[in-house]
């Protein structure tokens, strides 16, 4: 098996963009990492796209990847649609991975991109509700923030976590996204803002939910041994771990069992485990799934992310920050987008180009990735650990 490695990475704004189709925002995050990969639309080999919702919101139902990559002149090569709903853009670079890996190619393309804005906002609710069992939870009218706000009221619950603590996630975030130019929101709130904005689902105010988003992501990867044609500056990619959900009616639904497995898995496969990494891009779709998934994946004990939060050991020039880029709640969430902008910030990090939001010795880094709910458990979860060898 060969080592792979990350040549470039490009990224959109995200947030609202009328003006612009699939093909806008896909065609300018390819370039931006083609570019940032110094290699040519012929050097790629295999293609590989992600999106959710995109045959909803824009009726481009099918060949969104053929589509997309053509824009910047990625044709007569294999081209990948990938949808694992949240996980779409990590899945996306783990197939990429594994295609390098077993040397079916040298150098692939991933982009993920997404189109939720729109003018039925119905409609496009009803599209990212498509990740759950709409006939089981659905049509109960349990959407995803009420999901979230049930697990919400059991953790405060069993733990004690309050709501100011719960708040202060957002606060940490949305200070963090300030220093993001392609964060959705750039605008700093206080813990009353949070805790004083529109309730969506008890107890999830509007600040503890990510927002919906237009834009794109995009990564060149490369096997180790081709990338010096190139660069010498890459990123090394140590490894993925992915799982679903088992859909256990007895789990405990205030700990997230389906992100542990998927922790379990990557750092068996890496040999590098939580105490190794000096930051971490975990998926916070809401408040409260930053600290479920923080402590399933081995940086707290149950219970112990409130801690951190009031201590202030998560934030940047802490001990590990956990989302420096902003993370969902800054930066938006474009479904299919998503799991590629973690890396794009993984990458950035490690090469200490981040500026006000710069992890400082950053040389490892983790992305979390989490889609989909079926039976009040989540469908899947990927992970992946990168490291600056250089």
């Amino acid at each position: 098996m060969r080592d792979v490695v990350v040549l470039g990475a490009g990224m959109t704004r995200f947030g609202k963009h009328p003006d612009k189709t699939l093909k806008d925002l896909g065609r300018a995050a390819c370039w931006e990492a083609i570019k940032d990969a110094g290699v040519s639309p012929k050097d790629i080999q295999y293609g590989f796209v992600a999106n959710a919702i995109g045959g909803v919101t824009t009726g481009q139902t099918m060949v969104i990847g053929e589509v997309v990559l053509r824009e910047v002149g990625i044709v007569g090569i294999p081209i990948i649609n990938v949808e694992n709903a949240c996980c779409s853009g990590a899945s996306a670079i783990l197939e990429a991975y594994y295609a390098i890996q077993a040397d079916r190619c040298d150098i692939a393309i991933v982009c993920g991109v997404e189109k939720c804005f729109m003018n039925d906002t119905l409609k496009t609710t009803a599209a990212v509700a498509g990740a759950g069992d709409v006939e089981l939870e659905l049509a109960n009218g349990v959407n995803f923030p009420a999901h979230w706000g049930l697990r919400t009221v059991r953790r405060m619950a069993q733990v004690g976590t309050s709501l100011e603590t719960l708040a202060k996630v957002a606060v940490k975030n949305l200070k963090n996204g300030v220093y993001n130019p392609n964060a959705q929101f750039q605008k700093a709130v206080t813990l009353e803002e949070v805790l004083n904005s529109p309730m969506i689902a008890y107890p999830m105010t509007n600040y503890s939910c990510s927002s919906m988003s237009d834009g794109a992501a995009a990564l060149v990867i490369c096997a180790k041994d081709k990338a010096a044609n190139y660069t010498n500056k890459f990123i090394t990619i140590c490894g993925f771990g992915i799982s679903t959900g088992t859909y256990d009616p007895r789990r405990d639904i205030t700990f997230n069992q389906l992100t542990q497995r998927c922790g379990k898995m990557l750092y068996e496969k890496t040999g590098i485990g939580p105490e190794d990494l000096d930051f971490a891009e975990v998926h916070d779709c809401f408040t409260i799934a930053e600290f479920m998934r923080v402590e399933a994946l081995g940086f707290y004990e149950y219970g112990g992310y409130d801690r951190a939060i009031e201590s202030g050991e998560c934030e940047i020039g802490g001990k590990r920050p956990i989302n420096p880029s902003g993370g969902l709640l800054a930066k938006g969430h474009p479904i299919g987008a998503t799991g590629v902008a973690q890396v794009c910030e993984l990458v950035w990090q490690l090469r200490g180009v981040c500026g006000q939001r710069q992890v400082e010795g950053a040389r490892v880094g983790l992305s979390h990735s989490s889609g989909g709910g079926i039976a009040g458990d989540g469908a899947v979860a990927v992970a992946s650990i990168l490291k600056r060898e250089y």
